[in-house]
């Protein structure tokens, strides 16, 4: 039975949080430990739906995962890897995207992989045309079946010249799975080139991969026929800690976000104190607190490494409901992701979507028909109303809402959370929120 969350708003949250590995990172490190010959330990995971679904996945194609009771710390042994039954595979993965990144590895160690038809939030279409066009560059076979896809390598995985005709950090991913064990020079250029990404780069050269990152977008990958296993501690998830850090604005708020790292969030700290927002920064992580003035509207644009982050948005339109003018943010990078503002109109946000691009500069999406683009009109104030989430960054968007709006929210959908934000209600408690579930 879903629960629900009741939300009982006003109360600013004031308090410490802690942020462990980032959930761009981690699921992903763990499918990389597939490609070594040992074992990987991998450091500062956090407890999230993901990381569940991946160890199932592993689990099921013959890995050993480990999970240290106190750290929290995984062991992950490939050395019995297999084939899975196709319908275990569809039945583990849910509505997840990560199996589609199984592939290159999978097809490195027992010859072939199978791949569910793909979930995931519902903010694009995120197709896996990417994906397909890049094994099928290395060599791989495609086939479509009843309920998913099966790809294989009868004559192996080659190197090959890579461009991607957007940065697609999945589809850099699965360059970077698939190259390091490919025959020959792999070249990918048009590649992401996030923190992540980078920190992906880290555990595969610790494997023993070859890979350096040149300029304007190019990676260059040179196969080896063998890795070994990592000991690697992931980066801390600054999507989770830019949340917070909205958290803290958006209720009037004061929160210290430990593990939040500045340098990946050079972009949103600007924009942060440009609203009006103030931070400390030390060793530790950054408190983040509002400063008792008012908000100031801005202009906004979402955009790939090192831009403003897409996922930052979410959460930062619900702090413009509050600030003193007309805001605009333009999102480039999903076409969707404006979906959840209909929550915050009825809570009596004045939010007005257009196909438009209202930006400095044309995107993708503008002769789409995408409503991809908000003005927001503040300050307003919100009230209490029955939230059902739509997707992770949008639900957690809808959740400060309620904790800063006038009366009691009801949300549900709150598993999509989970996907991302490691034990949220637990987290919201200790900043002081009013809410109960049941």
């Amino acid at each position: 039975m879903a629960s629900v969350l009741t939300i009982r708003g006003g109360v600013p949250l004031k308090g410490k949080v802690s942020v462990r590995g980032a959930k761009n990172l981690v699921p992903k490190a763990m499918v990389a430990s597939l490609l070594g010959n040992d074992s990987s330990l991998l450091r500062n995971v956090p407890e999230i739906k993901d990381v569940e679904v991946v160890t199932s996945l592993l689990r099921l194609h013959g890995v050993e995962v480990t999970k240290d009771p106190v750290t929290g710390d995984l062991s992950l042994d490939p050395t019995k890897v297999k084939t899975a039954q196709m319908k275990d595979i569809d039945a583990h993965a849910g509505d997840s995207r990560i199996p589609i990144l199984f592939c290159g590895p999978l097809i490195h160690a027992i010859g072939e992989a199978f791949i569910p038809d793909l979930g995931g939030c519902k903010i694009g279409d995120r197709p896996i045309d990417y994906h397909l066009d890049v094994l099928r560059q290395f060599g791989a076979v495609v086939e479509k079946r009843e309920g998913g896809i099966s790809i294989s390598a009868p004559k192996g995985l080659k190197g090959a010249k890579l461009s991607l005709p957007y940065p697609s950090v999945g589809a850099t991913e699965q360059v970077l799975l698939t190259a390091t064990r490919a025959e020959g020079i792999t070249e990918l250029s048009g590649a992401a080139i996030e923190p992540e990404i980078m920190d992906l780069i880290a555990v595969l050269q610790k494997m023993g991969a070859i890979i350096s990152v040149q300029t304007d977008r190019v990676i260059r990958i040179e196969g080896v026929p063998h890795l070994s296993g990592f000991n690697h501690r992931a980066l801390p998830d600054r999507n989770e800690a830019a949340s917070w850090a909205s958290a803290a604005l958006v209720t009037q708020g004061d929160i210290y976000v430990e593990g939040a790292n500045q340098p990946d969030l050079t972009a949103f700290l600007n924009t942060y104190r440009r609203i009006g927002g103030a931070f400390d920064i030390d060793d530790e992580g950054i408190r983040f607190y509002h400063t008792g003035g008012k908000l100031s509207p801005l202009v906004l644009e979402t955009d790939v490494h090192p831009g403003f982050m897409t996922d930052w948005q979410q959460p930062l339109v619900v702090a413009l409901t509050q600030a003193v003018g007309v805001s605009i943010v333009h999102e480039t990078v999903y076409e969707n992701r404006f979906g959840f503002t209909q929550a915050l109109i009825r809570m009596g946000a004045s939010i007005q979507v257009h196909r438009e691009c209202l930006g400095s500069i044309p995107c993708r999406f503008g002769q789409r028909n995408f409503l991809h683009s908000a003005v927001i009109s503040g300050p307003t104030q919100l009230q209490g109303t029955d939230i059902d989430i739509p997707d992770l960054r949008g639900g957690f968007s809808h959740l400060i809402a309620a904790l800063a709006a006038n009366g009691t929210s009801r949300v549900t959908g709150i598993e999509l959370i989970n996907r991302g934000y490691e034990r949220f209600q637990s987290k919201l408690e200790n900043l002081g929120a009013d809410f109960d579930i049941a």
